[in-house]
């Protein structure tokens, strides 16, 4: 382990990269102090194993600090310590910065995504059931926010732009609503998830049906309805 203060995000990097090819299991709880762990990850956890394993820094946990063993990581908890324990930076800056974190923040009660930036528009992340840990690229994809954790040297590299998808249906405030929101309500419950009332509007119980849908796919369990989900349902996007 690198002494703390002393790890890059270049570190980072190279740890996370070392595990492509390993299995993803959604509900998977890794302990961040053992050093041979090869698998199943979740998105978080997966993250938050090679934050500890770099730099000794428990982030990203319900808690930092304590046995690292039983320290649990999650999405929101990685958003909850960006906004008090880190740097919140831009998706285009994340993109240039190889180490940082991107999120996709969860919705209350609801699942987000963390990948690490290859410094370069890619990623290293625990991705899905289907793809296990693999390297991907930030771009067309639906991100919220970057962010750099204390204690990691970061070095940013030639300015890079994210592209994103023109839309993404998911639970927000107000409700997305119209025939596509309606179309996969329809599309759920036909395949057997019930999403509540089929009224056009995406609110928590589509979201959670989504979920179990992507889950049953295993495909990324955030709740939100990009392309591949709705390629996986029949239906096409605007």
């Amino acid at each position: 382990m690198t002494p703390h203060g002393a790890t890059t995000g270049g570190d980072l990097v190279s740890l996370a990269k070392q595990h492509v090819g390993e299995a993803y299991f959604f509900e998977v709880m890794v302990p961040k102090d053992n050093a041979n762990w090869t698998g199943p990850w979740n998105c978080s956890e997966f993250v938050s194993w090679v934050l500890f394993q770099s730099a000794g820094i428990l982030y990203g946990c319900d808690r930092d600090f304590g046995d690292p063993a039983t320290a649990h990581a999650f999405t929101g908890y990685w958003e909850r310590d960006a906004k008090s324990l880190g740097q919140i930076i831009s998706i285009d800056a994340a993109a240039r910065t190889a180490g940082a974190a991107v999120l996709r923040i969860p919705p209350p009660g609801a699942i987000g995504h963390i990948v690490i930036s290859d410094g370069n528009g890619g990623t290293i992340e625990a991705h899905s059931k289907n793809d296990g840990v693999i390297e991907l690229s930030l771009s067309n994809r639906r991100w919220d926010i970057g962010i750099l954790v204390p204690g990691i040297t970061y070095t940013q590299g030639p300015e890079l732009t994210v592209t994103v998808p023109s839309v993404v249906y998911r639970l927000t405030t107000p409700l997305m609503s119209g025939p596509v929101v309606l179309s996969i309500q329809q599309k759920l419950k036909a395949a057997g998830f019930d999403p509540g009332a089929i009224d056009g509007e995406f609110g928590p119980h589509t979201e959670a049906a989504v979920v179990a849908f992507q889950l049953s796919k295993g495909i990324t369990a955030d709740g939100e309805v990009g392309e591949i989900t709705a390629g996986e349902l029949g239906i096409p996007l605007p």
